[in-house]
């Protein structure tokens, strides 16, 4: 049986978009993202963040730099009783960076690689999950995937999800 997901975009969606985010004193929480993300947990949603991370390509950190951040994310984010249940990546960029990641690919968003990466993995159902994300890229990557996506406006995470999922 195909379990319901919420995909977040990590930078401007659950923390401030800082560019190139990769220590974590760069990670200040979007306003109650931790909540939301607790909120979701509760009502049976897988979370899974899906994110570009082009700073691995272009040098300014490295696939380790982004797993190290990524696990203390995780720590924080529990403090709050709230859980990510997975975390997928494009280290890829077309034009800029060095190899092995200067690339197209099919992970980049606005590609639904990661959103459909993460269906099979996870067996999810894409008609009954949602994609939140603060790009117009997140947007067309969801309906690429056929998960429908909300435009996260920024302020409070908790109060946007909450209209999406109780009055959506």
């Amino acid at each position: 049986m195909s379990r319901p997901a919420i995909f977040l975009d990590r930078d401007g969606v659950i923390n401030e978009d800082v560019g190139y985010a990769w220590r974590q004193a760069d990670i200040r929480w979007v306003r109650n993202a931790p909540e939301a993300i607790a909120w979701l947990n509760r009502r049976g949603y897988l979370v899974v963040v899906v994110t570009n991370q082009s700073g691995i390509a272009r040098g300014y950190y490295s696939e380790r730099d982004f797993d190290v951040l990524t696990g203390w994310m995780h720590a924080a984010l529990g403090q709050y009783g709230a859980r990510i249940d997975a975390v997928y990546h494009c280290p890829h960029h077309p034009t800029a960076g060095q190899p092995p990641y200067n690339v197209v690919c099919n992970c980049r968003k606005p590609k639904p690689g990661l959103l459909v990466k993460a269906i099979g993995d996870l067996g999810i159902d894409p008609a009954r999950s949602l994609m939140i994300g603060d790009k117009l890229t997140d947007m067309e990557a969801a309906a690429a995937a056929g998960v429908p996506g909300l435009l996260f406006p920024g302020g409070d995470l908790l109060e946007f999800v909450r209209d999406a999922l109780d009055n959506g």
